[in-house]
């Protein structure tokens, strides 16, 4: 039978599997399970039992629970009301105004989160009442807090690169510090066009008096903690003083005292943390394994070095062939979440992308900005759906305010592709070190 057959009838099961909602780790196990049954001849059983053990005795992996957690104990200790009101004095006067404090403070809290979804959580729990009571369009609220929100999977420390770094044989802290550059350029991108729409049209962002320069120094305070353990995290991996699992078990550690300090530790919300901790990470964990188990069988039957044969043979420029791949991860952002996206698809698609040519990192970050855009794409996109909860608003109206966002989060992936470097230079300054 031939690879096409084969790749046709396994992915075909993976689908089906999943549409009948089965959890994706489970439905890619069974996938790969029966591939390898059926198309090789090799012991099942014990490769599906080795592969498994062999990808979560990870010590990449180690980092996920220790940057869950920390993420947890910032969303107990309320960071996110400081971090906004310590922005806020600094944007008011621009056009757009407070919309701004979303962009910055998604972007801040993203450094120490980690989470798309709980950026975008922390960060509206705060922005949606306020910028209400203020005249702010909701619709650009909400949109903001949507394209923003997504800023937690590209800005350090990112769950997401995480399992890829793992995947891929990637350094997590590479990856992290790749990710920066291209973060705070969307946040750049985000911002100018808040600020042009806002100018044209005053009644999206009305301004209310000017604070004083007191106010503002005063107001530095509220943001000292986030930029300490921002500064303590990515500084420990950029100097390669710590690797990212022992620099995110000092971000844990710092959440925990900001905790004490901000007098809002209890044993209830500790509890809950770790729950929350473990649920995730033995998610994310399962979803990894079942993803080694197939990429186990697609690499055996050689999947992988049959379309990168394919692919060359028809002559096609590697730019077109990466423009194929992001129409891919787009589709799919409309199905799967961005971790079952990633699993799905890397171990078909990364030894292609290697084949052509392009750095592994830099795709790294490309994937990373794509799954962004899955987290505003619906049916499935899970930051819509937060935003649905905690601002009433029907979800076609949500979708419609992300639009504009959702472009530019593409225009950002075009910019990196034709300037690599944006991903690739602190990486390279950092293996230099």
């Amino acid at each position: 039978m031939s690879w096409v057959s084969i790749s046709l009838i396994v992915f075909g099961l993976i689908f089906a599997l999943v549409g009948s909602s089965l959890w994706i780790g489970i439905a890619l196990a069974i996938a790969g399970s029966i591939g390898g049954l059926l198309f090789t001849n090799f012991e099942v059983g014990s490769a599906v039992v080795m592969t498994a053990f062999a990808s979560s005795n990870s010590f990449i992996l180690t980092a996920l629970p220790f940057f869950v957690f920390m993420g947890e104990l910032l969303f107990v200790s309320r960071i996110s009301d400081r971090l906004y009101a310590g922005i806020s004095p600094w944007v008011s006067r621009l056009p757009g105004g407070l919309l701004h404090s979303n962009i910055l403070a998604c972007t801040l809290f993203a450094s120490i989160s980690g989470s798309s979804a709980v950026t975008t959580a922390t960060i509206g729990t705060v922005a949606i009442p306020e910028l209400g009571k203020r005249g702010y369009d909701k619709g650009m609220v909400l949109g903001s807090l949507a394209g923003a929100g997504t800023l937690g999977l590209l800005i350090p420390p990112s769950i997401v690169m995480i399992v890829y770094g793992a995947m891929t044989g990637n350094s997590v802290g590479q990856l992290f510090i790749a990710g920066v550059i291209p973060g705070l350029l969307i946040a750049a991108l985000f911002m100018t066009f808040i600020g042009v729409v806002a100018s044209r049209n005053r009644e999206i962002a009305p301004t209310r008096g000017t604070p004083s320069w007191r106010d503002r120094m005063a107001s530095i305070v509220l943001v000292l903690p986030t930029f300490f353990v921002i500064g303590m995290v990515l500084g420990l991996i950029y100097l390669g003083i710590t690797t990212p699992t022992e620099a995110g078990a000092i971000g844990a550690l710092c959440a925990f005292l900001l905790t004490l300090h901000y007098r809002c530790f209890t044993w209830k919300a500790l509890k809950d943390s770790m729950k929350e901790t473990i649920r995730i990470s033995c998610m994310i964990m399962l979803i990894v394994m079942g993803a080694s188990i197939l990429s186990t069988m697609v690499a055996y039957l050689k999947i992988p070095q049959e379309l990168a044969r394919f692919v060359a043979s028809l002559g096609l420029s590697r730019y077109v062939i990466l423009g194929i791949i992001c129409i891919i991860y787009l589709g799919l952002g409309c199905l799967f979440d961005g971790i079952s996206m990633m699993v799905l698809t890397l171990p078909i698609l990364y030894p292609l992308v290697l084949e052509m040519g392009f750095d592994g990192l830099w795709f790294g970050v490309m994937v990373v900005i794509l799954i962004e855009v899955a987290q505003i794409t619906p049916p499935v996109g899970f930051n819509l759906y937060v935003l649905k909860n905690m601002s009433g608003w029907p979800i076609e109206k949500i979708v419609r305010s992300t639009i504009p966002f959702f472009i530019l989060m593409l225009l950002g992936v075009i910019v990196v592709t034709i300037f690599p470097d944006i991903a690739t230079w602190l990486p390279s300054i950092m293996i230099r070190r």
